[in-house]
């Protein structure tokens, strides 16, 4: 450990940022634990000397969403006062276990240090403060005054949880309604078990409904009970249902059987490791699994097909490669247009870009045709005076065959609109329904949806006082 007095104001300079806080990839590829280990207290507090206390500190205005005060987080880390640097980041922050370990911190995005010389590893800080607060006993239920009001929230996911735990917070009597069999969307049948155990999704959980939130699972808002009938019984309506439609790739040959959208995937492992079914809807064991996406997903996918016994897996994506160190599109303290190597990207497979996908090809296997291979092309991108991908063409006009026998469409989600939702679950818009989260505003981070729940808190909050 380098010793450094607590003011040094060289320390960024003197002390590097660690390269990953990863479990071995041979033993992390064996099971299904989290891939990424509470760092060591030492090195926590050395990266807290890293913190240069800028007078603008864009990690906390201008990089997080939540405006998280990691400044102030990180001073009281450093003098080792955990119980302070929770407080601090409580007033902020609903949820720092799910963040700390899904969210790609934007706010090191904007570290100043990071700038040149790696930036603080704020992430990993939070994620030992949350623990540190767990263990010790400080994360409480709530035990507001009620006022009478009742609320009912549609979708469990980062918006609808942040949402329901802050308005129950101001004391008002609140109902989330799940479609699933258990409470977290997103969080749960989303993100990997190795990226979130569902155990810590579940100890928030059952905080939340010890603090008075009610959760109704396996109920379908729109069919098994309507949101015309919730707004009567209820003071007000948050649809916080996320954006659950995947974006499709329409080319010829996509009814092939075994071609399947990323959170098929994703999902049925993760009801597999819940006990929710015992049989996979998809597997990768003993195939050769393509993934056309280059994102976050696509990555899931990647560790997920690993752990399962693919033969290979390859990730394509027909963007350009992202340049190694931060692109000038993106100076700081934007979010930085670079390349990014995930803990499933470390454990194998193989990525490749600018590769456009033109036809899924078949074959015949006991009498019944399935995927067999993906016809591409190399493409070539041009870039504007900064940097920033504008427009591809082809490269060739010769197509290259890449063998397959699972492919899995890690494409996004598809954008609605509150009107389509709304009509979508049997009614119109009208007073007292609020939208919230990837629902209002689009696919996003889970970091940017518990902050809109945050947001969408407060307008309830307000129009219920206003309805005195």
């Amino acid at each position: 450990m380098t010793v450094l007095k607590d003011d040094s104001s060289k320390a960024f300079l003197e002390i590097a940022r660690p390269a990953s806080f990863y479990r071995p990839a041979e033993e992390r590829l064996h099971d299904w634990k989290e891939v990424e280990a509470l760092p060591d207290p030492e090195i926590l507090h050395e990266q807290t000397l890293r913190c240069m206390n800028c007078g603008i500190p864009y990690c906390h205005g201008y990089g997080c969403p939540l405006e998280n005060a990691i400044p102030d987080f990180n001073r009281e880390v450093r003098c080792g006062d955990w119980r302070s640097a929770w407080e601090i980041l409580a007033q902020t922050s609903p949820f720092p276990e799910f963040t700390s370990r899904v969210c790609p911190a934007l706010c090191e995005g904007s570290c100043s240090a990071g700038a040149e010389y790696g930036s603080v590893t704020i992430r990993q800080i939070e994620k030992t403060i949350i623990e540190t607060a767990f263990a010790n006993g400080w994360v409480t239920p709530d035990t507001p005054k009620r006022t009478g009001k009742r609320v009912a929230i549609v979708g469990s996911g980062p918006a609808g949880l942040a949402a329901a735990q802050a308005l129950n917070r101001q004391g008002h009597e609140v109902t989330v309604f799940e479609k699933e069999k258990s409470p977290g969307g997103l969080l749960r049948y989303g993100i990997p078990e190795f990226k979130l155990e569902k155990r810590i999704v579940n100890r928030r959980v059952r905080l939340m409904e010890v603090s008075g939130i009610e959760f109704l699972c396996a109920t379908r808002v729109g069919r098994d009970i309507s949101p015309d009938y919730l707004l009567r019984k209820y003071d007000a309506l948050l649809i916080a249902t996320g954006t659950p439609t995947p974006r499709d790739l329409d080319i010829p040959g996509r009814s092939l059987p075994g071609i399947h959208f990323a959170l098929e995937l994703l999902g049925g492992q993760n009801r597999l490791l819940g006990h929710e079914t015992d049989l996979l809807p998809v597997s990768a064991k003993g195939k050769r699994v393509v993934i056309i996406g280059g994102g976050d997903t696509g990555s899931d996918c990647l560790g997920t097909a690993l752990r399962q016994g693919a033969i290979s897996v390859e990730q394509i994506e027909i963007m350009p490669k992202p340049p190694v160190e931060r692109s000038p599109s993106t100076p700081w303290p934007e979010w930085p247009y670079m390349l990014r190597t995930s803990s499933s990207h470390i454990e194998g497979g193989s990525r490749r870009w600018s590769i456009l996908s033109k036809q899924f090809l078949g074959n015949k296997e006991d009498g019944r045709e399935r995927v067999a291979g993906i016809e591409v092309y190399p493409v070539e991108w041009s870039f504007d005076e900064r940097g920033k991908p504008l427009r591809f063409v082809p490269k060739s006009d010769n197509p290259e065959i890449i063998p397959c026998d699972l492919v899995l469409l890690a494409l996004g989600f598809l954008k609605q609109n509150p009107k389509s939702i709304a009509e979508e679950l049997g009614t119109t818009l009208q007073e007292g329904m609020f939208f919230c989260g990837d629902a209002a505003s689009g696919p996003s981070l889970v970091v940017r949806a518990a902050a809109d729940g945050l947001r969408a808190a407060e307008r309830i909050g307000e129009f219920l006082r206003d309805r005195k």
